[in-house]
């Protein structure tokens, strides 16, 4: 059992369980959230304890075997591994907002995306809660930057893995612990429809961020391999559902493809398609997979498309591409090691 991945009330039966007082529990929670790496740096603990916690419930902590930085834009990419031997990547890039890191929710992805890095190889494992607050709190220690706000667009589908992703944001919002707002937490999903219902019923305050990249079923069969579950129609419907019962409006991401999803009447569709939906769609310049065909959109293609959505009334904006010095976009490291063969998964 990995104790960061419990609740301050959890922590408390389990300490209640070695005679410990309440108020152990604010304690261990609190130590656990700082981004310790052992027991030994909970000084305010009695040494009797440390030591009970350690041999019951070892501390893991990842290893950053690539750091990569950004000499354009100070972005920072890790390459960390996990206590199996798997690595998953993280992100973090500098706003004039405050300081963002992008995660990953599972080791490998199953969704098979014919544009993503992080499906090649599919989907290895889940990840535990603990190992999702791992890749934000050591980032924050190792960068010695503060973190605000969150994206959970790295490696793995998130609503794959939903109740470990619920039980991530239960512990990083927690006033306890790190207190990152609800409102500061971006969610991305492939459209696995029945889990935006389930996300919907809660009605967290993050924002839910649509990979939509094609408004056809055509063209998103061929390139997103979940529009054949749940096709265009059944994921706007999930999008209306969920803002009616959340008031939260959605993002919709759209990475743009040369000559597959960046013309004019593609453009139009997706207009007609979040016509009287509140939103906005963020286009993505794509980054090149080298195991993949797709090739970027040209800049002409961009904004002809961007002007068809604007003239629409269209809330649009390009993601500013950060970290291109460093393939800092999703999977691409993690797969780069494992083409020279490293031992790191």
């Amino acid at each position: 059992m990995n104790l960061k991945s419990l609740t301050q009330p959890e922590l408390a039966d389990i300490l209640k369980q070695l005679g410990q007082p309440a108020f152990r529990a604010k304690q261990v929670f609190s130590w656990l959230h700082k981004g310790v790496r052992s027991y030994e740096e909970m000084t305010n603990l009695p040494k009797a304890l440390r030591e009970a916690l350690a041999r019951e419930y070892p501390l893991y902590a990842p290893t950053a075997v690539r750091r990569q930085e950004s000499q354009k834009d100070g972005t920072i990419k890790y390459l960390w591994q996990l206590s199996d031997g798997n690595c998953v990547e993280t992100v973090l890039m500098r706003y004039r907002y405050g300081n963002t890191v992008c995660i990953s929710t599972e080791v490998g992805c199953r969704m098979g995306c014919a544009f993503c890095a992080s499906t090649l190889g599919g989907l290895v494992r889940r990840l535990e809660p603990a190992e999702m607050l791992d890749q934000v709190l050591f980032t924050q220690v190792d960068s010695g930057l503060p973190i605000s706000h969150i994206v959970l667009m790295g490696i793995g589908e998130p609503l794959d893995n939903l109740d470990n992703v619920l039980r991530f944001l239960e512990l990083v919002n927690s006033p306890e612990g790190m207190n990152i707002s609800m409102r500061h937490i971006s969610l991305s999903t492939c459209g696995l429809v029945p889990k935006i219902d389930e996300l919907a019923k809660r009605k967290l305050q993050l924002t839910l961020s649509v990979s939509l990249h094609a408004p056809n079923d055509e063209v998103r069969d061929r390139i997103m391999p979940v529009n054949k579950a749940y096709d265009v129609s059944e994921l706007f419907a999930a999008c209306h559902r969920y803002f009616k019962k959340t008031g939260r409006r959605i993002s919709f991401e759209y990475a743009m493809i040369d000559g597959v999803n960046d013309h004019d009447w593609q453009a139009d569709l997706l207009a007609e398609k979040i016509h009287g939906m509140p939103g906005h769609v963020n286009l993505i310049p794509l980054n090149h997979v080298e195991e993949r065909a797709f090739r970027p959109s040209t800049p002409e293609h961009l904004k002809a498309f961007i002007r068809i959505l604007e003239q629409a009334g269209v809330n649009v904006t390009v993601r500013r591409k950060l970290g291109s010095d460093i393939e800092a976009s999703c999977g691409q490291l993690r797969r780069k090691m494992n083409k020279k063969g490293d031992k790191s998964k």
